[in-house]
Protein backbone atom coordinates (compact mmCIF):
# COMPACT_ATOMS: atom_id res chain seq x y z
CA UNK A 1 0.00 0.00 0.00
CA UNK A 2 1.40 3.48 -1.18
CA UNK A 3 1.66 6.70 0.69
CA UNK A 4 -1.26 7.99 -0.85
CA UNK A 5 -3.65 4.86 -0.09
CA UNK A 6 -2.40 4.94 3.32
CA UNK A 7 -3.51 8.13 3.83
CA UNK A 8 -6.82 7.76 2.25
CA UNK A 9 -7.11 4.94 4.99
CA UNK A 10 -6.57 6.92 7.43
CA UNK A 11 -9.20 9.57 6.51
CA UNK A 12 -11.97 7.25 5.88
CA UNK A 13 -11.09 5.40 9.21
CA UNK A 14 -11.09 8.65 10.85
CA UNK A 15 -14.54 10.02 9.06
CA UNK A 16 -16.47 6.89 9.65
CA UNK A 17 -15.39 6.52 13.50
CA UNK A 18 -16.76 10.41 13.69
CA UNK A 19 -19.87 9.68 12.27
CA UNK A 20 -20.43 6.37 14.03
CA UNK A 21 -20.43 7.77 17.40
CA UNK A 22 -22.65 10.86 15.72
CA UNK A 23 -25.35 9.43 16.52
CA UNK A 24 -25.24 7.21 19.67
CA UNK A 25 -24.17 10.62 21.44
CA UNK A 26 -26.09 12.94 20.19
CA UNK A 27 -29.36 10.82 20.76
CA UNK A 28 -28.26 10.67 24.83
CA UNK A 29 -27.84 14.60 23.92
CA UNK A 30 -31.21 15.04 23.01
CA UNK A 31 -32.64 13.81 25.73
CA UNK A 32 -32.13 17.42 27.49
CA UNK A 33 -32.01 19.93 24.81
CA UNK A 34 -34.77 20.94 21.89
CA UNK A 35 -33.60 18.91 19.02
CA UNK A 36 -33.64 22.06 16.19
CA UNK A 37 -32.02 24.09 19.11
CA UNK A 38 -29.13 21.13 18.99
CA UNK A 39 -28.94 21.20 15.55
CA UNK A 40 -28.51 24.70 15.06
CA UNK A 41 -25.93 25.59 17.81
CA UNK A 42 -23.42 22.87 17.12
CA UNK A 43 -23.44 23.51 13.28
CA UNK A 44 -23.18 27.52 14.14
CA UNK A 45 -20.10 26.93 16.70
CA UNK A 46 -18.70 24.56 14.31
CA UNK A 47 -18.57 26.70 11.54
CA UNK A 48 -17.64 29.67 13.54
CA UNK A 49 -14.80 27.76 15.29
CA UNK A 50 -13.52 26.84 11.63
CA UNK A 51 -13.97 30.50 10.41
CA UNK A 52 -12.05 31.71 13.54
CA UNK A 53 -9.25 29.20 12.16
CA UNK A 54 -9.52 30.58 8.51
CA UNK A 55 -9.62 34.72 9.37
CA UNK A 56 -6.09 34.85 7.85
CA UNK A 57 -7.20 34.03 4.40
CA UNK A 58 -10.77 35.54 4.44
CA UNK A 59 -10.65 37.32 1.17
CA UNK A 60 -10.80 33.79 -0.27
CA UNK A 61 -14.26 34.13 0.70
CA UNK A 62 -15.01 36.54 -2.09
CA UNK A 63 -18.75 36.75 -0.92
CA UNK A 64 -20.05 39.09 -3.66
CA UNK A 65 -19.19 35.96 -6.41
CA UNK A 66 -19.80 33.02 -3.93
CA UNK A 67 -22.56 34.11 -1.88
CA UNK A 68 -24.98 31.97 -3.88
CA UNK A 69 -23.43 28.77 -3.68
CA UNK A 70 -22.56 29.36 0.04
CA UNK A 71 -26.65 29.37 0.53
CA UNK A 72 -27.47 26.62 -1.75
CA UNK A 73 -25.01 24.25 0.14
CA UNK A 74 -26.06 25.87 3.37
CA UNK A 75 -29.73 24.53 2.32
CA UNK A 76 -28.55 21.04 1.25
CA UNK A 77 -25.78 20.51 4.06
CA UNK A 78 -26.72 21.90 6.73
CA UNK A 79 -30.21 23.75 6.97
CA UNK A 80 -32.13 19.79 5.52
CA UNK A 81 -29.71 17.50 6.58
CA UNK A 82 -28.86 18.80 10.37
CA UNK A 83 -32.37 20.11 10.56
CA UNK A 84 -34.20 17.05 9.59
CA UNK A 85 -31.28 14.50 10.84
CA UNK A 86 -31.94 16.02 14.92
CA UNK A 87 -35.59 15.75 14.73
CA UNK A 88 -35.76 12.47 13.05
CA UNK A 89 -33.47 11.32 15.86
CA UNK A 90 -36.15 11.93 17.93
CA UNK A 91 -38.81 9.63 16.65
CA UNK A 92 -35.93 6.52 16.16
CA UNK A 93 -33.12 4.32 17.63
CA UNK A 94 -29.73 6.19 16.61
CA UNK A 95 -28.93 2.84 14.82
CA UNK A 96 -32.51 2.62 12.80
CA UNK A 97 -32.24 6.17 12.20
CA UNK A 98 -28.28 5.84 10.46
CA UNK A 99 -28.89 2.98 8.58
CA UNK A 100 -31.84 4.41 6.39
CA UNK A 101 -29.79 8.09 6.37
CA UNK A 102 -26.77 5.86 4.97
CA UNK A 103 -28.91 4.94 1.74
CA UNK A 104 -26.99 8.26 0.81
CA UNK A 105 -24.26 5.88 -0.84
CA UNK A 106 -27.45 4.59 -2.93
CA UNK A 107 -28.65 7.74 -4.06
CA UNK A 108 -25.44 9.03 -4.96
CA UNK A 109 -24.47 6.40 -7.30
CA UNK A 110 -27.74 7.77 -9.18
CA UNK A 111 -27.25 11.08 -8.33
CA UNK A 112 -23.17 11.08 -9.85
CA UNK A 113 -24.65 9.22 -12.72
CA UNK A 114 -27.02 11.98 -13.43
CA UNK A 115 -25.23 15.09 -13.00
CA UNK A 116 -21.53 13.96 -12.53
CA UNK A 117 -21.14 11.72 -15.63
CA UNK A 118 -19.77 8.58 -13.62
CA UNK A 119 -20.88 5.38 -15.00
CA UNK A 120 -24.07 3.03 -14.22
CA UNK A 121 -23.19 -0.16 -14.46
CA UNK A 122 -25.73 -3.76 -14.26
CA UNK A 123 -24.40 -3.89 -10.39
CA UNK A 124 -24.94 -0.49 -9.83
CA UNK A 125 -28.61 -1.15 -11.04
CA UNK A 126 -28.39 -4.29 -8.87
CA UNK A 127 -27.59 -2.24 -6.14
CA UNK A 128 -30.02 -0.24 -6.30
CA UNK A 129 -33.07 -2.56 -5.63
CA UNK A 130 -31.67 -4.35 -3.36
CA UNK A 131 -30.76 -0.96 -1.17
CA UNK A 132 -34.34 -0.12 -1.55
CA UNK A 133 -35.60 -3.92 -0.04
CA UNK A 134 -33.20 -2.94 2.88
CA UNK A 135 -34.95 0.14 3.23
CA UNK A 136 -38.29 -1.68 3.41
CA UNK A 137 -37.02 -4.56 5.54
CA UNK A 138 -35.94 -1.94 8.12
CA UNK A 139 -38.72 0.42 7.54
CA UNK A 140 -41.58 -2.45 7.62
CA UNK A 141 -42.05 -2.32 11.47
CA UNK A 142 -42.75 1.44 11.20
CA UNK A 143 -46.49 0.63 9.87
CA UNK A 144 -47.09 -1.84 13.08
CA UNK A 145 -46.77 1.56 15.10
CA UNK A 146 -43.77 0.35 17.05
CA UNK A 147 -41.15 2.47 14.80
CA UNK A 148 -42.78 5.85 14.15
CA UNK A 149 -43.28 6.82 10.24
CA UNK A 150 -42.52 9.78 10.54
CA UNK A 151 -39.21 9.43 11.55
CA UNK A 152 -38.64 6.89 9.12
CA UNK A 153 -39.41 9.97 6.66
CA UNK A 154 -37.57 12.21 8.18
CA UNK A 155 -34.58 9.54 7.74
CA UNK A 156 -35.18 9.09 4.12
CA UNK A 157 -35.15 13.20 3.53
CA UNK A 158 -32.35 13.58 4.90
CA UNK A 159 -30.21 11.33 3.14
CA UNK A 160 -31.61 12.82 -0.11
CA UNK A 161 -31.11 16.50 1.17
CA UNK A 162 -27.26 14.70 1.83
CA UNK A 163 -27.03 13.22 -1.59
CA UNK A 164 -27.67 16.32 -3.30
CA UNK A 165 -25.61 18.50 -1.23
CA UNK A 166 -22.47 16.69 -1.64
CA UNK A 167 -23.59 16.33 -5.78
CA UNK A 168 -23.79 20.07 -5.36
CA UNK A 169 -20.10 20.69 -3.40
CA UNK A 170 -18.89 18.35 -5.94
CA UNK A 171 -19.85 20.47 -8.87
CA UNK A 172 -18.83 23.98 -7.60
CA UNK A 173 -15.69 22.86 -5.69
CA UNK A 174 -13.26 24.21 -8.79
CA UNK A 175 -15.06 27.44 -7.74
CA UNK A 176 -14.90 28.31 -4.33
CA UNK A 177 -11.77 27.79 -1.80
CA UNK A 178 -13.35 24.19 0.01
CA UNK A 179 -12.23 25.43 3.75
CA UNK A 180 -14.36 28.48 3.41
CA UNK A 181 -17.41 26.63 1.42
CA UNK A 182 -17.79 24.20 4.50
CA UNK A 183 -16.92 26.95 7.37
CA UNK A 184 -19.69 29.30 5.32
CA UNK A 185 -22.31 26.91 4.87
CA UNK A 186 -22.14 26.10 8.93
CA UNK A 187 -22.41 29.70 9.44
CA UNK A 188 -25.36 29.95 7.63
CA UNK A 189 -27.34 27.44 7.91
CA UNK A 190 -26.90 27.43 11.59
CA UNK A 191 -27.65 30.51 12.13
CA UNK A 192 -31.42 30.31 10.29
CA UNK A 193 -31.88 26.18 12.38
CA UNK A 194 -30.83 28.31 15.39
CA UNK A 195 -33.78 31.38 14.34
CA UNK A 196 -35.87 28.82 13.39
CA UNK A 197 -35.28 26.76 17.17
CA UNK A 198 -35.29 30.36 19.16
CA UNK A 199 -38.81 30.99 17.45
CA UNK A 200 -40.37 27.26 17.83
CA UNK A 201 -38.69 25.96 20.98
CA UNK A 202 -37.52 26.97 24.82
CA UNK A 203 -34.10 27.79 25.20
CA UNK A 204 -35.00 27.28 29.01
CA UNK A 205 -35.84 23.68 28.73
CA UNK A 206 -32.20 22.56 27.77
CA UNK A 207 -30.26 21.26 30.45
CA UNK A 208 -26.73 22.19 30.76
CA UNK A 209 -25.50 18.88 32.00
CA UNK A 210 -22.72 17.05 30.77
CA UNK A 211 -23.85 14.72 28.79
CA UNK A 212 -25.60 17.34 26.65
CA UNK A 213 -22.04 19.68 26.76
CA UNK A 214 -20.10 16.45 25.68
CA UNK A 215 -22.98 16.54 22.87
CA UNK A 216 -22.77 19.67 21.67
CA UNK A 217 -18.77 19.59 22.04
CA UNK A 218 -18.82 16.81 19.97
CA UNK A 219 -20.98 18.25 17.11
CA UNK A 220 -18.78 21.62 17.93
CA UNK A 221 -15.19 20.50 16.99
CA UNK A 222 -15.23 16.77 15.36
CA UNK A 223 -19.09 15.80 14.23
CA UNK A 224 -19.36 19.32 12.17
CA UNK A 225 -16.10 20.95 11.02
CA UNK A 226 -13.69 17.99 10.72
CA UNK A 227 -16.48 15.52 9.52
CA UNK A 228 -16.99 17.71 6.60
CA UNK A 229 -13.29 18.43 6.09
CA UNK A 230 -12.40 15.20 5.66
CA UNK A 231 -15.39 13.98 3.72
CA UNK A 232 -15.39 16.73 1.00
CA UNK A 233 -11.28 16.19 0.98
CA UNK A 234 -11.92 12.47 -0.31
CA UNK A 235 -14.91 13.35 -2.41
CA UNK A 236 -12.89 15.64 -4.58
CA UNK A 237 -9.99 13.69 -4.97
CA UNK A 238 -12.08 10.94 -6.02
CA UNK A 239 -15.66 9.19 -7.64
CA UNK A 240 -18.25 10.43 -5.45
CA UNK A 241 -20.03 7.07 -5.64
CA UNK A 242 -16.92 4.93 -4.57
CA UNK A 243 -15.96 7.13 -2.08
CA UNK A 244 -19.39 7.19 -0.20
CA UNK A 245 -19.57 3.73 -0.47
CA UNK A 246 -17.04 3.22 2.07
CA UNK A 247 -19.94 4.95 4.78
CA UNK A 248 -21.88 1.62 4.67
CA UNK A 249 -19.39 1.10 7.70
CA UNK A 250 -21.27 3.99 9.79
CA UNK A 251 -24.66 2.34 10.34
CA UNK A 252 -22.68 -0.56 11.51
CA UNK A 253 -20.42 1.01 14.40
CA UNK A 254 -23.90 3.28 15.19
CA UNK A 255 -26.25 0.01 15.32
CA UNK A 256 -23.33 -1.90 17.35
CA UNK A 257 -22.87 1.29 20.09
CA UNK A 258 -26.56 1.77 20.44
CA UNK A 259 -26.97 -1.52 21.18
CA UNK A 260 -23.99 -1.92 23.76
CA UNK A 261 -24.94 1.41 25.66
CA UNK A 262 -27.96 2.68 24.83
CA UNK A 263 -30.03 -1.05 25.38
CA UNK A 264 -31.85 -0.74 21.93
CA UNK A 265 -33.69 -3.35 20.51
CA UNK A 266 -31.68 -5.65 17.51
CA UNK A 267 -35.15 -6.79 15.43
CA UNK A 268 -35.17 -9.83 12.59
CA UNK A 269 -36.27 -6.97 9.91
CA UNK A 270 -33.10 -4.42 11.21
CA UNK A 271 -30.81 -6.95 11.06
CA UNK A 272 -32.32 -7.89 7.13
CA UNK A 273 -32.50 -4.61 6.03
CA UNK A 274 -28.98 -3.44 7.23
CA UNK A 275 -27.57 -6.88 5.60
CA UNK A 276 -29.17 -5.61 2.01
CA UNK A 277 -28.44 -1.90 2.58
CA UNK A 278 -24.50 -3.18 3.05
CA UNK A 279 -24.31 -5.62 0.25
CA UNK A 280 -26.48 -2.87 -2.22
CA UNK A 281 -24.04 -0.03 -1.54
CA UNK A 282 -21.38 -2.96 -2.09
CA UNK A 283 -22.93 -3.45 -5.48
CA UNK A 284 -23.37 0.14 -6.47
CA UNK A 285 -19.92 0.78 -6.31
CA UNK A 286 -17.81 -2.55 -7.27
CA UNK A 287 -16.54 -1.95 -10.83
CA UNK A 288 -17.38 -4.94 -12.60
CA UNK A 289 -15.64 -6.87 -15.83
CA UNK A 290 -17.94 -5.66 -18.33
CA UNK A 291 -17.32 -1.74 -16.91
CA UNK A 292 -14.07 -2.49 -17.03
CA UNK A 293 -13.90 -3.35 -20.56
CA UNK A 294 -16.77 -0.74 -21.11
CA UNK A 295 -19.27 -2.78 -22.18
CA UNK A 296 -22.77 -3.22 -20.03
CA UNK A 297 -22.95 0.37 -18.54
CA UNK A 298 -24.82 3.38 -18.78
CA UNK A 299 -23.18 6.88 -19.18
CA UNK A 300 -25.76 9.83 -19.19
CA UNK A 301 -25.83 11.13 -22.53
CA UNK A 302 -24.31 14.39 -23.23
CA UNK A 303 -22.91 14.27 -19.28
CA UNK A 304 -18.87 15.06 -18.46
CA UNK A 305 -18.01 15.39 -15.21
CA UNK A 306 -17.53 19.20 -16.38
CA UNK A 307 -21.21 19.65 -16.94
CA UNK A 308 -22.70 22.38 -14.82
CA UNK A 309 -25.84 20.44 -12.48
Amino acid sequence: MGREAKQTAWLIASLVLIWGLCWPIYKVALSYTPPILFAGMRTLFGGVLMALFLLPHWKRIEWRKNWLIYCISAFFNTFLFYGMQTVGLVYLPGGLFSVLVYLQPVLIGVFAWIWLGEKMTALKGGGLVIGFLGVAAISADGFTGSISLFGVVLALLTAIAWALGVIYVKKVSPKVDSLWLIAMQCVIGGLVLSGLGLGMEDVASIEWNGLYLLGLLYGTVLGVPIAFLLYYKLVNEGEASKVASFTFLVPLIAVLIGTIFLKEAVTVGLCIGLVLIVFSIYLVNRPSKQGKSGKQSLTKPGMTGTDNM
